[in-house]
């Protein structure tokens, strides 16, 4: 698994707290819908720079997104 490892929990539940598909978070945030999906998935981490982007697309600090001990 490359990056970082992300809190696919809490990625997920802030995703459907503002009723976003993976869609419209591609869109918000430019971060491919293959890769969102993969790291939701629990398939792959993710860089640095793509956490920065979800973080923001979602209005959170990036790292809420990230898995405590990293």
């Amino acid at each position: 698994m490359s990056g970082m490892e992300v809190n696919v929990e809490r990625l997920r539940e802030l995703r459907r707290e503002r009723v976003l598909s993976l869609r419209e978070l591609e869109e918000r945030s430019g971060v491919s819908y293959n890769t969102i999906w993969r790291i939701e998935d629990g398939r792959q981490g993710a860089h640095p720079r793509t956490v920065r982007k979800l973080g923001e697309a979602l209005g959170v600090d990036p790292s809420e997104l990230v898995k405590k001990g990293q």
